[in-house]
């Protein structure tokens, strides 16, 4: 499976953000469900809740390790994807479509602090 998708933006942390107008969608990267191994566990926020970027919106819990996910931008939870949540190996089959939360962008400017995919490539490299 391929480490990095062109349409999406990262995080030094191996989450990607993908973003429809003033909404955003959060995942992890496939580089991420690699290094946790065989997910087990996924814990998310309830709908309407407010997260500033940077604080733990959830965790991910592996065989290996437990792993808070961190807001990459601020912004008001609008969904929560329930299927993968209830069934966490989902992350490991297709990390790409199985956000975990989406949100309402409180600050659209915070995207500039993201990663492009050629960056997130070269993080990848660094590692």
């Amino acid at each position: 499976m391929e480490n990095v998708k062109e349409n999406l933006l990262y995080t030094k942390d191996h989450d990607w953000v993908r973003v429809d107008g003033d909404k955003a969608y959060f995942g992890i990267t496939n580089h991420a469900q690699e290094s946790l191994g065989s997910i087990v566990y996924a814990e998310a926020p309830e709908v309407d809740d407010e997260f500033a970027k940077g604080e733990a919106y959830g965790v991910i819990e592996s065989v290996k390790a437990a792993t808070d996910v961190n807001m990459p931008v601020g912004g008001t939870i609008v969904e929560v994807n329930e299927d993968a949540v209830d069934a966490p190996e989902m992350f490991n089959e297709n990390p790409w479509e199985n956000w975990i939360v989406a949100v309402e962008l409180a600050d659209k400017a915070e995207l500039e602090g993201l990663l492009s995919p050629e960056d997130y490539k070269k993080l990848l490299e660094e590692e």
